[in-house]
């Protein structure tokens, strides 16, 4: 079966990376040109979010097919929020027969931190349930009904995880469950604290769980002193140490010293065994993207 960018730069053995797309409160598809067009050519796939903070925005399908139709290799955020069994699963179907082959699953933040708070959400299935329903779909070639469908469907099935949510000793264990349902990558939660990623992916290492999955360390750039303390105050599972809180309120330029963070996190991560790339969330700042990924020895990106 054919398969993306990404799942091929990840089974030749090389540190991934990828980027993240936010799609515009509109219908201008030129939005979504402009932001490709600054990621094109510094990471090997690209996340499109799915209402990201519960905010209605053009959906992940759409924009994940005008990135396929641009020859780039987007990865389809799939929440488990707004739709149910058949509407997932017939999204699938149209991801595959539009040359989308990189879907991420996730719950979806809660509807009541977003612009449509009364909405009901679905939540028929779990994010571990819909991981094992598109594996299962690929592999059987039956939907999670057991009725059979045509055609391939060469999927590369991704889910997330975030290290340092409470409870942390529970965390290896449902990166187990991902890893047992179907998950070939993960993305993490961003990554500040580096001491405390080691021990986590030390866990990961000991049930063996890097050997079966490509672990993708999150990245978030920090632009300013306020958005380094909303992410240490109000964002869960995110941990800020003191020291780069502290570097952020001594910079003079806090942009450029969250730049040079972010680069000297990669640095770290890519010491760390079992990590197998990165992935730079950006919000609002995708131009900075490929300024991080050169700095950081990244580019250009290999051809596969």
């Amino acid at each position: 079966m054919a398969s993306g960018n990404l799942e091929k730069v990840l089974r030749a053995g090389r540190f991934a990376v990828t980027a993240e797309l936010g799609p515009p409160k509109g219908t201008n598809l030129g939005v979504v040109e402009r932001k490709a067009g600054v990621l094109r050519d510094c990471c090997d796939g690209i996340n499109v979010t799915d209402n990201q903070t519960a905010i209605v925005r053009m959906c992940s399908l759409a924009c994940c097919i005008h990135l396929s139709r641009l020859g780039l290799d987007p990865v389809l955020q799939m929440t488990c929020r707004d739709r149910n069994r058949l509407a997932l699963q017939a999204d699938v179907l149209g991801a595959v027969g539009s040359g989308i082959h990189n879907i991420l699953c996730l719950s979806g933040d809660h509807q009541q931190f977003g612009n449509h708070p009364g909405a009901k959400n679905v939540f028929d299935v779990d994010s571990v349930q819909l991981v094992q329903a598109l594996a299962g779909m690929r592999d059987t070639h039956r939907f999670q009904s057991g009725d059979e469908f045509s055609g391939d469907l060469p999927l590369f099935v991704g889910a997330v995880a975030n290290p340092f949510a409470d409870p942390v000793e529970y965390r290896v264990v449902r990166l187990a469950k991902k890893v047992r349902a179907g998950a070939e990558f993960i993305q993490t939660q961003a990554v500040f604290d580096i001491p405390l990623f080691e021990a986590w992916m030390a866990r990961v290492r000991g049930r063996g769980l890097h050997e079966r999955v490509a672990i993708l360390a999150g990245i978030v750039p920090l632009k300013s002193v306020g958005m380094t303390r909303y992410m240490r105050d109000y964002v869960s599972g995110i941990i800020v140490p003191d020291a780069i809180l502290t570097r952020m309120e001594n910079a003079a330029d806090p942009k450029a010293e969250g730049v040079a963070i972010a680069v000297e996190l990669i640095d770290a991560l890519r010491e760390i065994p079992g990590v197998r790339g990165v992935h730079i969330m950006a919000v609002g700042w995708e131009d900075i993207v490929s300024v991080i990924a050169e700095r950081a020895g990244l580019m250009p990106r290999p051809l596969i």
